[in-house]
């Protein structure tokens, strides 16, 4: 389940990308139930992308911002308190590890939900009830 970080250059310390990173998977992890989970702590994946000042945008106007991602199967992220509390703490994260100079505003992120059967995962294409099988067992 991959999460995106898309960073303008210069939002957040380089030397503090992988901290953004671990601590919001954590949080991911943790607001499902997940911590420590054997099958879902390995396949929570992320990436970031360092944009340089000037690419990026809102409003059609450059500005200088975080954007956060999620990519997960329909029953991930799919209750509105999850969403809230694992949202609220992906933005507190990034703005807290800018060193307060990242307003909250200028941090948007969103949820996409995959269509059933397309998680591979160890190289075998997974429903939503196999993966839940799966994680259940680990």
């Amino acid at each position: 389940m991959p999460i995106v970080l898309t960073l303008t250059e210069g939002v957040i310390p380089a030397d503090r990308e992988g901290a953004a990173v671990e601590r919001i998977v954590d949080a991911f992890l943790r607001h499902h139930g997940l911590a420590g989970n054997r099958v879902m702590t390995p396949n929570v994946t992320a990436h970031v992308s360092v944009l340089p000042k000037g690419r990026t945008y809102a409003g059609g106007k450059p500005v200088e911002g975080a954007w956060i991602e999620t990519r997960t199967p329909s029953f991930a992220l799919a209750d509105r308190a999850i969403q809230a509390a694992f949202f609220g703490e992906a933005t507190e994260i990034l703005h807290v590890l800018s060193g307060g100079t990242l307003s909250r505003d200028r941090i948007w992120s969103d949820g996409v939900h995959a269509v059933d059967g397309a998680w591979n995962i160890g190289g075998k294409a997974l429903t939503n009830a196999e993966l839940g099988d799966a994680i259940a067992g680990g």
